[in-house]
């Protein structure tokens, strides 16, 4: 008999280590054919029962994973595959033997979950959406600064309209569209004299000319009469652009309608003329929570007649204002006091918030409850007023929440415009999106996962979720370790944290340059991997990641580890560092499908082993489960590795027929089962083991093959 030490010292010296070997069996002719065949077909298999009827691909699979031996049970296996995973009471996740979990983790038939917006996506645009809000309060308040500040330097006509930004501030204040105006139209309306019937101004259908008239002091000739604009006219026009330009109750339009209201209300002659301005009657209905559908006169009557305000059921009006029952002033009285005034400016004001945080809370609440029900791009374009909820009638509609949310406003876009954006390929640059030319339509695109058909994908995220179901149970493994009592309930719930940090970051990585920059993160994948996070600097990850996996020679393919080509290929991202739609196609994800060849190899690496010493074998069994042995029990479990135990200490065949107790104490006394994802610790045991094996088999019966199933 060939000695085990010797052998095995033999493999050492010869192959220098496991990767070297792994990598002179990766070129034999067989397993180089059966590799290049599982690499060049797993992505055309789309079905469970497809993949199981490809016996080249099945048995290539089951070998990997060790279980050749169930090859047979096609239906046993089927019931694997199909187990949720997610579900902790899943078939695949209560059997004993972990082979069975580790095979259905490398798979992924079901697919990543197909939604409108994953939770990353959803957070994004719900972050947009309510960060548009004080942008929009910012940027009025900084175009209103820009025209006060350079109005005084206008000298004629001429330099006001041919200031592009004060030419666009006072247009959209008078409510028209600077898009289509001409600036000799402009130059015209605002030289015009409002006392001849026939000027350009009187004669314009739109009243807004005349009041843009009225809003400064030209001359027909061009030249200023007095000053440009007095203080007045400046705030008056400010006043106008806060209301046209704002879409939400911002605290500058509730200063701007207060101050609209007290310049105005002292020359209201009657409860009718008041709510004749749009403004002081939107004013009187926000201050008494009055429906909006009200009648402007029955809003005059509540102002001013007892009678009609008593049998309306709403008498709080008659106090704020000095209206007599026919809608007139008191004679020797103001519309109102100062102290009515004052009194109803706070009314409106605590109205006004109220409302303004409701009607924000209420869209955003609306959209994330609607979003989650979207199966396809039609249910998106569902209004509130035909869904299933009755409360949500006069909420913000879901698609003019996204609009807002990427700085385009909705009459920028028809409902067919953006159906065709939303289903567009962004990565194609001839995709309808992409000749668009305009990056917020590209952005809210990418902020939905519709395909060209209407209906919803996964998303392409950094990592599959089966992936990352696989990396956090290995890294749940790993720190619960051999762990009891009280440890234990400490290390899961850091565990957990931790996962669930893991889990939610993945879905907002878009680039590996993100991905090292997180030390959080590249320390989980590390430790799920069993490598020290202090041994892998970010300069050489960096490298790694953007190295070429299908080449031999790259800076990754080269380290003397191979779990950092595993690493990089559980990403989905090319050699730039961005995200690759390609790497997430078929049922299994590059890293699955790298593992799995890996897996393969080092298989027939061990049978090969095995056929010049039994011994080796089970010592290169024993090195590659030793970091998935996670307590006594798992070695008690297993044949082989109790086999290897008992051998590498020298123990008698009779511990086995022990209390299952006394052999937990027993494995504990000889074995530090938490350092056996330390490979200079396993190498020890491992040539401890060799050692030994020689001395205890002096038969020539090799035992160890009966034992590992072969």
């Amino acid at each position: 008999m060939v000695s085990a030490l010797s052998s095995y010292a033999s493999y050492l010296n010869v192959n220098r280590d496991l990767k070297t070997s792994l990598s002179k069996v990766s070129e034999q002719s067989v397993v180089k054919r059966e590799t290049d065949y599982y690499e060049a077909n797993i992505d055309n298999v789309k079905t469970v029962d497809e993949f199981l009827d490809n016996y080249r691909l099945y048995s290539y699979a089951m070998k990997a994973y060790g279980l050749e031996e169930m090859t047979f049970g096609k239906g046993f296996m089927r019931k694997v595959l199909e187990s949720d995973l997610n579900d902790q009471t899943s078939f695949a996740n209560t059997l004993a033997d972990k082979r069975y979990l580790q095979f259905a983790q490398a798979f992924n038939f079901a697919g990543d979950t197909k939604v409108a917006q994953n939770t990353a996506q959803a957070d994004k645009l719900a972050e947009a959406y309510q960060a548009s809000f004080p942008a929009e309060e910012s940027r009025i308040k900084q175009e209103s600064a820009y025209f006060s500040s350079q109005i005084g330097s206008v000298t004629n006509v001429d330099d006001l309209v041919n200031n592009a930004k004060l030419r666009t501030y006072m247009l959209n204040a008078a409510g028209l569209d600077p898009t289509f105006t001409s600036r000799d139209y402009l130059k015209q309306v605002l030289t015009s004299d409002l006392n001849d019937p026939n000027s350009v101004a009187n004669k314009a259908s739109n009243t807004a000319w005349k009041q843009l008239t009225r809003a400064f002091n030209f001359n027909a000739d061009g030249t200023i009469n007095g000053q440009v604009q007095t203080a007045d006219q400046t705030e008056d026009l400010k006043l106008d652009y806060v209301a046209k330009m704002s879409t939400f109750q911002s605290n500058t339009l509730l200063s701007a309608n207060q101050r609209y209201w007290e310049k105005h209300i002292s020359q209201v002659t009657s409860a009718q003329d008041l709510v004749k301005d749009s403004r002081l009657l939107s004013y009187v209905k926000t201050a008494f929570s009055l429906p909006t559908s009200i009648q402007a006169s029955s809003v005059a009557s509540l102002m001013s007649s007892e009678s009609f305000a008593t049998v309306y059921g709403n008498t709080k009006l008659l106090s704020f204002f000095n209206f007599e029952n026919d809608g007139s002033v008191t004679p020797g009285k103001t519309p109102q006091t100062t102290d009515q005034v004052s009194k109803l400016a706070t009314q409106y004001s605590d109205v006004f918030v109220k409302e303004r945080s409701a009607s924000i809370d209420k869209a955003a609440a609306n959209y994330e409850s609607r979003i989650a029900k979207v199966t396809k791009l039609d249910d998106f374009f569902v209004s509130n007023k035909k869904d299933d909820d009755a409360n949500n009638d006069q909420v913000t509609e879901i698609w003019n929440v996204a609009l807002r949310a990427y700085g385009i406003d909705p009459d920028e876009v028809s409902t067919t415009k953006l159906k065709r954006i939303l289903t567009s390929d962004t990565d194609n640059k001839k995709s309808y999106v992409n000749t668009l030319k305009d990056d917020r339509f590209v952005q809210l695109a990418k902020a939905f996962n519709f395909s060209s058909d209407g209906t919803t994908e996964s998303p392409l995220t950094a990592q599959s979720q089966s992936m990352v179901q696989q990396l956090t149970t290995e890294y749940k493994t790993t720190k619960l370790r051999s762990l009891t009592g009280a440890a234990l309930t400490t290390a899961t719930k850091a565990a957990d944290k931790e996962i669930d940090y893991y889990k939610t970051k993945m879905m907002e990585i878009t680039s590996s340059d993100q991905l090292i920059a997180d030390t959080r993160l590249t320390s989980f994948i590390f430790e799920a991997n069993g490598i020290d996070p202090k041994s892998v600097n970010a300069s050489d990850l960096r490298r790694m990641f953007k190295s070429d996996l299908s080449d031999p020679k790259s800076f990754v393919n080269l380290q003397s580890d191979s779990k950092f080509a595993q690493i990089v290929a559980s990403f989905n991202f090319n050699t730039q560092g961005k995200l690759d739609p390609t790497a997430k196609k078929g049922i299994q994800q590059r890293g699955a499908i790298l593992d799995t060849t890996t897996q393969y190899v080092r298989q027939t690496l061990e049978e090969q082993q095995g056929d010049q010493n039994a011994a080796v074998r089970l010592a290169l069994y024993f090195k590659r489960k030793a970091p998935d042995i996670t307590s006594a029990y798992t070695i008690l479990a297993d044949k082989a590795l109790f086999e290897f135990f008992k051998t590498t200490f020298s123990l008698p065949a009779a511990i086995g027929n022990m209390d299952v107790d006394k052999q937990v104490a027993v494995v504990k006394k000889f074995m530090d089962v938490t350092k056996l994802n330390d490979t200079t610790y396993v190498d020890g045991l491992v040539k401890r083991f060799t050692a030994l094996y020689d001395a205890q088999n002096q038969s020539t019966t090799d035992t160890s093959l009966l034992i590992l199933g072969r």
